[in-house]
């Protein structure tokens, strides 16, 4: 057996198995690291996701002032993104929409409507004043490859400013998921300036389509957070209601798709709806007449049945420092801003070394030609002769020099053509250097007061680039609305008391009242049972029931239950007064003391201040005189379901009937003391044996 083909088959079986979950194992976690790094996640050193930025650089390539096509750009783009002309497209319409980065030319689409945009061949587009100013910068860029070794493409973009905050961001990853908000362009900026001086910060997200939000469970931006945002509806007049902006994340067509869909199923009654819109939202919504009369209580039901009001959970997760962190919005721009200080530090730091270098070399330049140790050379006959030869006319003067004069220095010193020579100006060389020297006294003051400097340069973007951006989202709290109130009744409850069947479905049985499908129903049975459960077309309950009505629970711990029933088959008469709190739908519950036969034989519903008043008569019995007696509920106190109630008597009784008018005015004038309130201390059990 030890040359068995089936062990040996199952070995190598075993070792292929062991193999390709070793592979599955490295290729999966590669494929979810290259889709958070290079796809789905923004780099918190830009706010850009890595289509973005490429996008960004070949239009930074191709600009010369004018607009390009998007089809030009797209193709421009592949040169650098590896994964087709669509995910380019689609990134380049998604932030030339967002009107910060990119200015526009054709049809774009329209963030309102939903209306995609024009085909690429038909667009065009070019990089913004805007983003030129705070994107862009060879010198303090760092580069790698691309993807194909064929060209150099940056890491991250030198951004000055917070576009991750300002534009937003949603991408899903392996395992990880992004969700960043757009904020207010100026907000922005004061919240940058804000930071760089040291103070707190509370930045709340702003959308471009507008609306109404309430941030206060907002969290800062991090997961578990929730913004609710609502439409702004205005009343055009008591049958129309217009709809100027919408929550972000909608159009105006899923808007009407879901009011439509609410209409359909009865939450709320429409007429009709039209779509106006533009460049601005107009949705006009044309009420029924019913629904005119009350039109809050409709605008309540857009915000409770459609999405006039959204629920959106943030989750703020960048790139940062080579792997996807969880940061909090103000965490982002405070780092943010540092970034952005550190960038002017070093073009400032790039700045005065080029100061340096053109004072070095002017220096030089003017020295060789005003002491003419260029006709000195004249009899050299090596290169290394000249080079030593100009050293020795420039031994005396290298104290003045900031650095060492090199050969590369001397080198450059012999190209000056001869014409430039015998024309050369000292005045304006002179000029030359003093102005090269103040510029270096401003860019050295600058590098001192390196946060006074970032301050006046995010002043100056706010100069030049925020009129118009204004917040456009207005910041409120809402209260929460409960469905069950503004929901428009869009069915009626039937009972069968026969068959013992509740629902809306009964039409050729008694008739209850209006309700809604969101309703709740009570029901009381004659045995004494209560039970609450959800409308529907048709519930079994019991064959005797005495009780069915519309359950609300704010409304029904308010309403009274009056209540008479019988102890067991042979028990003692028992009364109470009671209120339904809390409950759970679909279970039972005793109001009686739960013992086999028990009966309800009388049951009334009435406020608190008017309890019934009710005549019971007794069955005759021997040395038994008096048969009749009179109850006044509003003398008794009112408690839970649960209370057993007090004695009314321990004889077997006939009847128990509600009291005519007539008969409570006459009892109030023989009896008053029938009908005195309840005494809130008398804990005890009243006996009316009879």
């Amino acid at each position: 057996m030890e040359n068995d083909p089936i062990k040996g088959k199952g070995k190598a079986n075993s070792e292929h198995h062991g193999q390709v979950s070793t592979m599955y194992e490295n290729w999966f976690l590669d494929y979810a690291s290259y889709v958070i790094m290079e796809r789905a996640v923004p780099y918190l050193d830009d706010g850009l996701k890595p289509v973005q930025r490429r996008v960004l650089h070949a239009m930074w390539e191709l600009e010369d002032g004018r607009y390009n096509k998007v089809a030009n750009i797209i193709g421009h783009t592949m040169k650098y993104h590896p994964h087709g002309d669509v995910s380019i497209g689609d990134a380049l319409v998604q932030m030339g929409q967002k009107n910060l980065l990119i200015d526009t030319q054709g049809n774009w689409g329209n963030i309102y409507t939903g209306d995609s945009s024009a085909a690429a061949r038909y667009i065009e587009a070019r990089l913004s004043k805007f983003a030129l100013e705070v994107l862009f910068n060879p010198k303090t860029t760092i580069w790698q490859a691309s993807y194909d070794g064929r060209n150099k493409e940056p890491v991250a973009l030198p951004a000055k400013f917070p576009l991750l905050l300002a534009m937003g961001v949603e991408g899903i990853a392996v395992g990880l998921a992004c969700k960043i908000l757009p904020h207010n362009f100026c907000e922005l900026i004061e919240a940058s300036i804000d930071s760089i001086r040291g103070k707190q910060v509370n930045l709340l997200p702003d959308f471009p389509t507008g609306g109404i939000a309430d941030f206060s469970k907002y969290n800062d931006g991090l997961r578990g957070g929730r913004i609710r945002v609502r439409s702004v509806i205005e009343k055009r007049d008591k049958k129309t209601l217009v709809i100027k902006e919408i929550p972000f994340g909608t159009t105006t067509t899923s808007l009407i798709d879901s009011i439509l869909l609410a209409n359909e199923k009865g939450k709320i009654k429409i007429k009709k709806v039209e779509d106006n819109t533009a460049s601005t939202v107009e949705v006009v919504i044309h009420l029924h007449p019913e629904s005119s009369e009350d039109v809050d209580k409709t605008i309540e039901a857009l915000f409770a049945f459609t999405d006039c009001e959204i629920s959106i959970s943030p989750n703020s997760c960048v790139i940062h420092d080579g792997r996807p962190q969880f940061l909090s919005v103000n965490e982002i721009l405070r780092l943010t801003a540092l970034n952005t200080q550190e960038l002017l530090r070093r073009e400032l730091q790039i700045r005065f070394s080029e100061l340096e270098e053109d004072w070095h070399f002017s220096s030089l330049e003017k020295i060789f030609i005003e002491k003419r140790i260029y006709r000195s050379i004249e009899e050299c006959e090596t290169w290394e002769a000249v080079i030593d030869t100009i050293h020795k006319g420039l031994k005396p003067f290298k104290k003045l020099f900031f650095r060492e004069i090199t050969d590369v220095d001397v080198a450059s010193l012999t190209e000056i053509k001869i014409k430039r020579i015998s024309k050369f100006d000292a005045f304006k060389a002179d000029e030359h250097i003093k102005g090269v020297e103040e510029e270096m006294k401003s860019v050295k003051f600058d590098l001192e007061n390196i946060k006074q400097y970032t301050i006046n340069y995010y002043k100056s973007l706010l100069k030049k680039f925020g009129k118009g951006r204004e917040r456009r989202t207005q910041i409120s709290e809402f209260e929460v609305i409960v469905a069950s109130k503004v929901v428009m009744n869009n069915a009626k409850l039937y009972v069968n008391r026969a068959e013992g069947f509740i629902g809306t479905g009964l039409k050729k049985d008694e008739f209850v009242s209006d309700c809604s499908d969101l309703d709740d129903v009570i029901a009381i049975t004659g045995d004494g049972k209560l039970m609450v459960f959800k409308i529907s077309d048709k519930n079994y309950v019991s064959k005797d029931i005495i009780h069915v009505a519309i359950f609300r629970k704010e409304q029904d711990e308010q309403t009274v239950y009056n209540v008479i029933y019988q102890d067991g088959s042979k028990g003692a008469i028992m009364m109470k007064r009671f209120t339904v709190g809390g409950v759970t739908r679909d279970k039972s519950y005793d109001l009686t003391k739960g013992l086999l036969g028990s009966r309800i034989l009388y049951l009334s519903v009435s406020t608190a201040a008017e309890g019934p008043t009710v005549i019971v008569k007794l069955k005759p019995k021997p040395k038994l005189r008096n048969l009749e007696s009179i109850i006044h509920f509003g003398s008794q106190l009112i408690k839970g379901r649960g209370v057993q109630g007090n004695v009314v008597t321990k004889f077997p009784i006939q009847s128990v009937k509600p009291a005519t008018p007539e008969q409570v005015t006459t009892l109030r004038k023989k009896q008053p003391e029938l009908f005195l309130p309840p005494s809130k201390d008398d804990k005890s059990q009243m006996k009316m044996e009879m």
